[in-house]
């Protein structure tokens, strides 16, 4: 699996909004904080407010916060608003795959791909990644290394 930048971007400007939360960050302190090219951050910004992930507000005091508490957002919720999906193959979802002869059983197996990636995004919030309380089938993963 590949993060792409737009992912990548959109979860470190959560951690910092879901970390300085209740105060509103400007986009030019998410992006110097985070080294984030700020007209990109500014498009995933958008995103992320049109998902209600995310407030913003204008003027002087203004900028970003999260919408809702840092426990409550995942992972994977923020990589789906701004890629569609965590898992494809060639564009296409696992589950739309089909194969034959010896590759027949590899869709299966993508869908067991996506299983685990979903796995791990969905049940780590805003709030484990902060805190550095990882739910357990991550630690274990991470110990199995």
């Amino acid at each position: 699996m590949q993060i792409s930048a737009r992912s990548d971007y959109a979860l470190r400007a959560m951690l910092v909004l879901a970390d300085r939360v209740p105060e509103w960050v400007s986009v030019t302190d998410l992006a110097q904080n985070q080294q984030l090219p700020r007209p990109f951050l500014e498009q995933i910004l958008g995103e992320l407010r049109r998902a209600r992930l995310v407030r913003s507000q204008r003027g002087a005091r203004g900028g970003y916060t999260i919408e809702g508490t840092a426990d409550s957002i995942s992972l994977g919720s923020i990589i789906r608003v701004v890629e569609g999906t965590l898992t494809e193959v060639r564009g296409r979802l696992p589950g739309d795959l089909a194969y034959t002869g010896p590759a027949a059983l590899l869709p299966q197996i993508m869908l067991a791909v996506d299983a685990s990636v979903r796995s791990v995004l969905d049940d780590t919030t805003l709030a484990d990644v902060i805190n550095g309380t990882l739910p357990a089938h991550v630690q274990s993963l991470l110990a199995a290394g």
